[in-house]
């Protein structure tokens, strides 16, 4: 496994904060915790360094963070919030375990529809 060494980049210099929706936070947990620690850590990571393994950009809207542990690919679906805090955050919606690299059309669908709920709800409030 490839090491991180986090002393090696400035840790106050995070480009976004990332903040789970309950179906991305209860897909985690349900993963073994080897498998959870390795999928945290790499959303971490990618916090810090701009790496497309890590967190890539599936179309407009929607990106996802990516962990490949024991030959299966972990998804997390997330989208991008500006302007309602200090620092831009990163929603996760929602994740998938894949045997193969291909996403399924569905999954980004599902995850367009909670960005549009979760942007409603936020326009309710102010």
């Amino acid at each position: 496994m490839e090491t991180f060494n986090f002393n090696t980049i400035q840790l106050d210099k995070k480009k976004f904060i990332i903040r789970l929706l309950k179906d991305a936070a209860d897909f985690i947990e349900q993963q073994e915790a080897n498998a959870q620690r390795k999928i945290l850590y790499n959303m971490a990571k990618a916090q810090y360094v701009n790496d497309p393994v890590l967190f890539n950009k599936l179309n407009e809207q929607i990106w996802e963070f990516r962990t490949v542990y024991r030959r299966n690919y972990y998804r997390i679906f997330a989208f991008w919030v500006r302007g309602y805090s200090e620092a831009p955050v990163v929603i996760s919606t929602h994740g998938v375990v894949k045997k193969s690299k291909k996403i399924d059309k569905n999954e980004i669908v599902k995850a367009e529809s909670t960005r549009l709920r979760y942007l409603d709800v936020i326009d309710l409030n102010k």
